[in-house]
Formats: C-alpha cells, structure tokens, sequence
C-alpha cells in the first residue's frame, strides 16, 4: 500500500470517528452512547497520532500501525452496535483503516 493512499485511508478515519463523537452526544440515550464516544476519540487521536509518524521519513512506526489496527477493530466493533446513520458511517471507515493497517505491515 503506498503510503498517500494510507494516510487518506487514515483521515478518513479521523474524520469519521470525530463526526461520530459529536454526533453521539446529541443522541436521545447519552448513557448508551459512552463507550461510542470514547472509542471514536480513542480511534481518532490513535489515527491521528499515526498519520504524523508516517509523515516523518524512514520512521518505524510498526508498533503503532498494529495498535491503530486494534483501536480501529474496537471502534468499529462499538459503532456496529448502533442504528445511526454516523455510527454505521463510522464503522465502515474505521473497517477500511483496519484493512489498510493490515495490508502496510505485510508490505
């Protein structure tokens, strides 16, 4: 995977799960909503912090690409569970970021 269209895959991400938080508080049943929430900006700051590192040439950044995959199983795990349209919007992103993590390490 080049690494340009990684870096879309995650700020698409990014996006997604930072729509999907603010999204989240304006739902009806916040309390069922916590997790959501938590796992969008987990998802996202993990997304973001990722995206930097690979900005910078020739750094390793092996470790955090497996834990961007792991956070972005987790948040779309959580968003799956929900009917709303940003929570199914989310999931997909979070979805195609996991694929992408997966296929840049076997790269």
């Amino acid at each position: 995977m080049r690494n340009q269209e990684f870096l879309n895959k995650l700020s698409n991400c990014i996006n997604h799960c930072n729509y999907c938080a603010d999204a989240c508080l304006d739902e009806d049943n916040l309390k069922k909503m916590v997790d959501c929430i938590r796992k969008d900006k987990v998802c996202a700051s993990a997304c973001a912090s990722l995206a930097d590192i690979l900005a910078i040439k020739d750094a390793n950044a092996t470790g955090l690409v497996k834990y961007c995959e792991q956070v972005c199983k987790e948040c779309a795990e959580e968003c799956e569970q929900h009917e709303t349209q940003h929570c199914q919007d989310c999931a997909k992103a979070c979805r195609e970021c996991e694929e992408a993590c997966k296929k840049y390490l076997a790269a």
